[in-house]
């Protein structure tokens, strides 16, 4: 019996939502049918919007080709990442210290810890010093450095060293892209170092990224999925997330819906 177009379609889709791409020979022999073939069906996806064809194969289609900037991204999935951050900080025990990254889901968790004393929390990012400034009841690190505009945050390498002087419970990172073949990205250079060092600073590193980002690779690599103990996501998140995750020993949690 063959395999029909609907059928292979979810194939494909399926492998762009966990992968971010797919390479026509390597969906050829998965399917069992001709490189023609699954040429076709690209070009029938590619028409539709699900996908852009590239040399060998094609990747994820992305609105967006550089990341808006902090303020715009605060009003983007604004339920789910309050959903998210809500989740992260109950796992924050009292009398822990955790590191933040400077990202608008992290932020999410800092306003989940207005009630938080005995919670220490160390980020390098502007916005979230300036609202732990004005609500945080607890101790409040900041790895202060080069302070780049366009980021709202400290960078470089006096950022670097600071953040090495400490070692913390956990470490909740955000991401600009999230693949099973490229791990997490992130689309600043800068930014990617210093989450990176985040996590080699922390017991425990927990990544918090709404399902938008999943299936996509941005510039910079900030870590393996291996690397992170968890995946804090919201229920849009692809069923074959939660098994492929699982092979790779990461936990998954989600979120309840916005």
């Amino acid at each position: 019996m063959s395999i029909t177009f609907e059928d292979r379609r979810q194939t494909i889709l399926g492998h762009l939502e966990l992968e971010g791409k797919v390479q026509v020979h390597a969906l050829a022999v998965e399917l069992g049918v001709s490189t023609e073939t699954v040429r076709r069906d690209l070009d029938r996806l590619e028409k539709e919007g699900r996908l852009r064809k590239v040399y060998g194969g094609a990747v994820k289609t992305r609105s967006e080709r550089i990341e808006p900037p902090f303020m715009k991204r605060t009003q983007m999935r604004r339920e789910e990442k309050a959903a998210i951050g809500r989740l992260a900080a109950s796992l924050i025990q009292d009398g822990e210290t955790v590191m933040l990254d400077n990202g608008t889901t992290t932020i999410e968790i800092l306003r989940h810890l207005q009630d938080r004393p005995f919670v220490t929390v160390i980020t390098h990012s502007v916005p979230l010093l300036a609202l732990a400034m004005e609500s945080f009841p607890g101790k409040l690190i900041f790895a202060g450095g080069e302070i780049h505009a366009a980021y709202q945050a400290a960078v470089g390498a006096l950022t670097d060293q600071l953040l090495d002087q400490f070692k913390v419970n956990k470490a909740f990172i955000s991401a600009g892209g999230v693949s099973l073949a490229d791990g997490i990205t992130d689309y600043h250079l800068d930014e990617a170092a210093l989450s990176r060092r985040m996590m080699q600073r922390a017991e425990e590193s927990i990544l918090v990224a709404d399902h938008s980002k999943l299936g996509i690779t941005a510039f910079a690599k900030i870590a393996r999925l291996e690397d992170i103990s968890m995946l804090i996501t919201d229920p849009g998140c692809p069923p074959e997330w939660a098994e492929a995750l699982d092979r790779l020993g990461v936990e998954m949690r989600l979120s309840e819906r916005a």
